[in-house]
């Protein structure tokens, strides 16, 4: 059972562009800190950042490219991320992917430059399911499509491909090639 890593990483490569949409991992539970955005990962979601970091760059998936919530746990998903992916990615911290909802993913993807081959973006919950929901071209994985109607668990992604740019993908735009939580990657 699982996803088979080599070739799904044999699909990434005939792709010129590939976005992977991420859920931020395992975070202390509402109401623990008083405030929302200040949810800090626990013990298990700093784990699980690690695991996928190390899991997107054997996919040789580093990003060119990273969009993050300002949310703590985001912020601290993407901290233990980018020890895999060394000082290659731009970041930008975008207080819109945690309240926009869809419309701050579709921004993301419209001002990412055409030089950019991976994109990524963490965020949260429904809004990272909904957007891949949203993109997701008839050419997806159906599989796929039918795990993202359950919702996005913490630490997974979704990884598209499309031969556009970024700044050129609407709504169903990308093949959604796999949907990958921890267990995938370990």
């Amino acid at each position: 059972m699982g996803t088979n890593l080599k070739k799904l990483a044999k699909k990434i490569d005939g792709y010129d562009h590939v976005l992977v949409i991420m859920r931020h991992a395992k975070a202390e539970s509402f109401g623990s800190t008083g405030d929302d955005r200040g949810r800090e990962l626990t013990d298990k979601g700093r784990k699980q950042a690690k695991i996928v970091g190390r899991g997107l760059t054997e996919l040789g998936l580093v990003p060119d490219r990273i969009a993050v919530s300002g949310a703590t746990r985001a912020q601290q998903t993407l901290e233990r991320m980018l020890k895999s992916f060394g000082d290659r990615p731009r970041v930008d911290n975008r207080q819109s992917l945690y309240d926009g909802g869809v419309q701050a993913v579709l921004d993301e993807l419209a001002h990412t430059p055409a030089k950019n081959r991976t994109l990524l973006i963490l965020g949260h919950e429904p809004t990272m399911s909904i957007s891949c929901q949203w993109l997701a071209s008839s050419g997806s994985d159906p599989s796929a499509l039918d795990l993202l109607t359950l919702g996005m668990s913490t630490a997974s992604v979704a990884i598209f491909g499309s031969d556009r740019p970024f700044d050129q993908w609407q709504v169903h735009s990308g093949d959604l090639l796999a949907v990958l939580n921890v267990k995938d990657f370990d």
